[in-house]
């Protein structure tokens, strides 16, 4: 096991070729509220996704990192006269005796990159990206690899630095549309197609049948509670009748979304929770990550028990909530990573995902390899129509084997 580093460590860009490389120093960092002032003011001008916001990230380490004990480090580039010019946030994970950096949040960030100026990520080609990346491997310290996946290859047209190093697509992309500020009829007008605006102000009206309904960001501790119940709820139903594990049962994820809903008082919340309300029942939820005027889709749920949910509550929602963001005068709207018949109806546009695999070691060559495969194999399966439903049945019938089994004991 490497030895422990020091709340921050630092060091001067390597000297080979210094003078072409737009960093001058590395400076690595484990406690996040040290350099929450920086990072805020950083990001008003950095490019960066609403995952990778100080707000989220803080949220998530101080709850479910916390819960797990997961480690952290936060790579600080600065350039010759002291200024920040990246910040990437990693989570360092042990694996089969391999120690690797990925992105904080996992399954729960769908897109994953790190902070860069626009000016600064404009200068970095793949060479320059690949030994920004090995320096920042050395700086954290006793690292096998760089494991990045779900990267979108631009962000606000310019290219991310890490996706140049991309060893191929990720197993899906996400799915995105631009907003028309002030205009939320104009922007589903031009996203979707006639028959599928018909067919949701059908639902609209037959769902107007079973009563009046409104739309509610939760905002105070008491809606903050009940929204995250009933989103936690619907969702445990929905895995259930799935059969497959829930994500968000664990007590930590609870915690997350009440804390990046609720806020620390001095930056907007970084998630957003909506309920759509039927005689004071809720029917549907929508979880978002927000951040430079992007809404990012986390999570949606509906009551299936409810008569309402043969009218698509869920979709109904969205469609509130892209009105409302456009009233707000947001640019983008994006329902997140992973393939779903609404996402491909509400979106006319898409971000192209990629993954980049970075050893540091001998042993990261190998763990590298089975990494590569592994996410290339997941990629032909969800490619296929018929081998992803037989990986689908073949996963539902190992998660039974162990009840089987035991069961006559």
């Amino acid at each position: 096991m490497p030895a422990p580093i020091p709340p921050s460590s630092s060091r001067p860009a390597g000297s080979s070729g210094a003078a072409a490389a737009p960093w001058a120093s590395i400076a690595v960092e484990t406690e996040i509220a040290a350099i929450a002032a920086a990072w805020r003011g950083f990001e008003a001008r950095a490019l960066v996704t609403p995952y990778q916001s100080h707000g989220w990230v803080r949220a998530f380490v101080e709850t479910v990192g916390a819960a797990h004990g997961m480690e952290f480090r936060y790579a600080l580039l600065r350039d010759a006269e002291g200024a920040l010019c990246a910040l990437l946030p990693l989570a360092i994970t042990r694996r089969s005796g391999i120690r690797f950096a990925e992105f904080i949040g996992g399954k729960h960030a769908n897109y994953h990159m790190g902070l860069y100026a626009p000016g600064f990520a404009e200068r970095l080609d793949a060479g320059l990206a690949a030994r920004m990346l090995s320096e920042i491997g050395r700086a954290i310290g006793g690292l096998d690899a760089l494991v990045f996946i779900n990267q979108p290859t631009r962000w606000h047209d310019i290219a991310n630095p890490a996706a140049l190093l991309a060893a191929g697509p990720s197993p899906s992309r996400a799915y995105r549309l631009a907003l028309i500020p002030g205009d939320g009829e104009a922007t589903l007008r031009r996203s979707m197609s006639g028959h599928a605006r018909k067919k949701l102000k059908n639902k609209r009206s037959r769902l107007a049948d079973f009563g009046p309904s409104t739309v509610t960001r939760a905002r105070t501790p008491a809606e903050i509670e009940r929204a995250v119940d009933a989103f936690l709820q619907q969702k445990a139903e929905r895995f259930r009748r799935m059969g497959v594990p829930d994500p968000f049962e664990e007590p930590a994820m609870r915690t997350f979304l009440a804390r990046a809903a609720t806020g620390d008082g001095e930056a907007q919340p970084a998630v957003e929770l909506y309920t759509l309300d039927l005689k004071g029942a809720c029917v549907a939820t929508y979880v978002g990550a927000v951040q430079g005027g992007r809404f990012s889709g986390m999570a949606t749920s509906f009551d299936m028990a409810s008569e309402t949910a043969r009218v698509s509550p869920g979709e109904l929602l969205l469609a509130e909530l892209i009105r409302l963001k456009c009233s707000e005068n947001f640019a983008a709207f994006d329902l997140g990573v992973g393939e779903a018949r609404y996402k491909t109806t509400f979106c006319d546009a898409h971000d192209d995902l990629v993954d980049s695999f970075l050893p540091l070691t001998l042993k990261g060559r190998w763990f590298v390899r089975v990494a590569q495969a592994k996410r290339e194999l997941k990629r032909r399966i969800k490619s296929s129509p018929r081998a992803l439903r037989l990986a689908q049945r073949a996963s539902r019938w190992l998660r039974r084997r162990p009840a089987e089994t035991t069961g006559g004991e």
